[in-house]
């Protein structure tokens, strides 16, 4: 449906798109969200012929059960942790859009994989009367397994829609002053009320190695929000450490790799340690868990003695800022 068709008044939408998350931390739930997530091209390069049967008859019978128990260590009264503060960031974000301008802009958010999904949040928009709608992906640093999945599926909505005009799409904010001034104040606030470790591990999504000999600018990005933010925070090179994470296969990765090196920063005989996760913008399984459970149990196995994980940017004010600038800018 156009915007409009409904007798809605003509308005702004936005639209916030993360990644995704099981409905529940069970086998059944986080097989149907692998299914959808493992099953995009995008994701997983391998020829569909290959690949499809492995998925099906392996990987989804052997991985879900596993999973599953790692969400639930982190699961909420509330549900998943990133449904939850993707949820609150676009509520806030609706909140602040509709001060400071009216007719006040309609935010909606959605996910790559699971619901809701982004037509469906689309569908709203234009049924809302939205005719200029801006889709922000929550990923800062532009890799195409991500960035462009949320483009193929804003395409196959267009088609099918024949939407009034193609809505605008922001596609990268690695060095967006927003965006790193929420950083920034973030990891002040940390320091100032829990202290500061002796090393800062900036923590980034992995990304296959090949991607990037390919000439994806992900890596690039990466480090440039690092060498930006350090600058902020006044940091020398010896003060921090850019790491990857939540590594999937036998391929290699971007290095070097988060686990390890926290490892060998306990056995060089650093006791605390501050882990800040910058590429993710809302906590979720692979910093709670995989960073906040998993790797501080191997930091203290090694000797370490206080890994701090540093909260993601979630819901401070200087986020919901940042994704006001970034919603309502005109580049």
């Amino acid at each position: 449906m156009t915007a409009g068709m409904a007798g809605a008044p003509l308005r702004d939408g936005v639209l916030l798109v993360n990644l995704g998350t099981p409905e529940a931390p069970t086998a059944s739930a986080v097989r149907s969200y692998l299914a959808e997530f493992l099953s995009d091209p995008r994701v997983v390069e391998l020829p569909r012929v290959l690949w499809l049967p492995l998925l099906h008859a392996v990987i989804l019978n052997l991985r879900p059960k596993k999973s599953a128990e790692k969400y639930a260590k982190v699961w909420t009264k509330e549900g998943s942790p990133l449904m939850v503060h993707t949820m609150r960031q676009a509520k806030l974000l609706r909140g602040l859009l509709g001060e400071r301008r009216k007719p006040a802009p309609l935010v909606e958010f959605a996910m790559r994989y699971g619901r809701p999904s982004i037509g469906e949040a689309l569908d709203r928009l234009g049924t809302a009367g939205c005719i200029k709608i801006t889709v922000l992906p929550l990923y800062p640093q532009y890799a195409a397994s991500t960035t462009e999945s949320v483009r193929d599926t804003l395409n196959a909505w267009l088609r099918r829609t024949g939407h009034a005009s193609a809505p605008r799409f922001i596609e990268q904010y690695p060095e967006d002053p927003g965006y790193l001034a929420a950083l920034e104040a973030l990891v002040r606030r940390c320091w100032k009320t829990q202290g500061r470790g002796e090393k800062l591990v900036m923590s980034f999504h992995g990304l296959p190695q090949r991607a990037v000999d390919r000439g994806d600018p992900y890596q690039r990005q990466c480090y440039a929000t690092a060498s930006v933010l350090a600058q902020r925070l006044d940091l020398a090179e010896i003060d921090y450490v850019v790491t990857f994470q939540s590594r999937f296969g036998a391929a290699k990765w971007l290095q070097p790799y988060t686990e390890p090196t926290l490892i060998e920063l306990a056995k060089q005989g650093l006791g605390r340690v501050d882990v800040l996760c910058p590429g993710f913008v809302s906590d979720c399984l692979e910093t709670l868990e995989e960073i906040g459970i998993a790797a501080r149990e191997k930091f203290f196995a090694a000797g370490g003695t206080e890994l701090r994980l540093m909260p993601c940017l979630n819901e401070s004010p200087e986020w919901i800022e940042a994704l006001a600038g970034l919603a309502c800018s005109e580049s």
